[in-house]
């Protein structure tokens, strides 16, 4: 249960079975002013959310009632909460099927509290109201409005998930420049340092899949290899010169 103490603070849902794991997380969670609560299996994490509304979930994969890729799709139907991965599995398929079912970010079993309180500050962060939206972008036929959090590409609407939105809109609002990989790893997922270039990859791919293109025939979304990614209009094609 959470401390009642602690009300006002940010309240973490922590869903572990290793006991061992799950009590250091909550100790050192509490012991920087979070409001902690703990279960040991996916059904009791998803009635949790449901029941409680918890400003951030850590979320271990392997668990011994539900695989934790269909507990994140299973919460993503009923609230938009951060999750942030807490597993032992470090391959570059799990970590895509991870974001690709919702989750908000990644962290590598095994892991200092320390590393884990950071990347709950990041999530917490871009949960924060923020300043008046901008009006809406346009590049070429692509909109992307803020205040709506929608897209259109040439008048149709593009479904996008939370951080593609957000990728999508830091490189609309600075059309035309090359905007490297740090740099958006720092805006979108405030991780400046520490955070993997493959996640910025693997949203740019959604990305481009979604807008109709591949890395391979950009229309949009131009990778510069060894800088970073500028989003630019198709080009206009050729008009062929007549003479007199």
């Amino acid at each position: 249960m959470v401390d009642a103490s602690l009300q006002g603070v940010a309240s973490i849902l922590v869903v572990e079975d290793d006991d061992a794991i799950r009590t250091a997380v909550h100790r050192g969670l509490r012991a920087r002013d979070y409001a902690v609560a703990t279960v040991a299996t996916g059904l009791a994490g998803l009635e949790h959310v449901l029941r409680e509304g918890p400003d951030v979930v850590l979320l271990d994969l392997g668990l011994p009632d539900i695989d934790g890729l269909t507990l994140i799709s299973m919460v993503r139907t009923a609230s938009n909460v951060p999750i942030i991965v807490i597993t032992a599995r470090d391959d570059d398929p799990t970590m895509v099927r991870a974001l690709d079912a919702g989750a908000d970010d990644y962290v590598v079993k095994p892991f200092g509290t320390e590393q884990v309180a950071a990347r709950i500050r990041a999530v917490l962060r871009r949960g924060r109201p923020g300043s008046t939206p901008t009006p809406a972008l346009k590049v070429g036929g692509l909109v992307v409005d803020e205040r709506s959090r929608t897209v259109t590409l040439d008048g149709e609407p593009v479904e996008l998930a939370r951080k593609e939105f957000d990728l999508l809109h830091l490189l609309a609002s600075r059309a035309g420049e090359v905007v490297s990989k740090r740099e958006l790893l720092a805006e979108v997922w405030q991780q400046a340092w520490g955070g993997s270039e493959r996640t910025v990859d693997v949203h740019l791919s959604w990305l481009r899949r979604k807008l109709g293109e591949s890395a391979a025939s950009p229309r949009y979304l131009h990778s510069i290899r060894g800088v970073g990614v500028r989003l630019a209009p198709p080009e206009e094609p050729a008009v062929a010169e007549t003479g007199s």
